[in-house]
């Protein structure tokens, strides 16, 4: 499902409405690319026999892998038409709420919940919620800002 809007304009009437994007396995791979980027090699996500026996039964994506992913998991859920560009704008609020275990299948929900015209274009609040598929609770909750400049 996709929220669609005809023109950057018309994102006001996007507030409210929801979307969900498909699911993506976080495998060790992932989780080992991210440590090597960002040279967090904490035990928890890449020593598998230490983890097992570990606080979470297995080896963790990093909670900033998981944030990272939200472009990624969100690309198409927002459709706006005569858009030239969009650029992430920033974070209000994050928080990380459960672990993702290697493995485990994510996915993103978003609602859009504010759009504010300003001199660049359209600012855009979504509250982006990763889902972890048969978990009851999600991985993390944030605010996000997109910024939609016309085209």
């Amino acid at each position: 499902m996709t929220i669609s809007v005809a023109h950057p304009s018309a994102l006001p009437e996007a507030i409210g409405q929801s979307a969900v994007g498909e699911w993506l396995q976080v495998d060790q791979e992932r989780i080992q690319a991210f440590a090597d980027a960002t040279g967090d090699h904490q035990w928890i996500h890449l020593d598998a026999e230490r983890a097992a026996t570990g606080p979470f039964g297995a080896t963790i994506a990093h909670g900033y892998l998981t944030l990272s992913l939200i472009p990624f998991l969100t690309g198409g859920l927002l459709a706006v038409d005569n858009a030239a560009m969009v650029v992430n704008y920033g974070l209000d609020r994050v928080r990380f709420l459960q672990p993702v275990k290697v493995g485990s299948k994510v996915r993103a929900r978003i609602e859009v919940i504010s759009a504010e015209e300003s001199r660049q274009g359209w600012r855009v609040g979504s509250r982006t919620t990763i889902e972890i598929e048969g978990a009851e609770h999600p991985a993390l909750v944030a605010d996000t800002i997109a910024l939609f400049v016309a085209g």
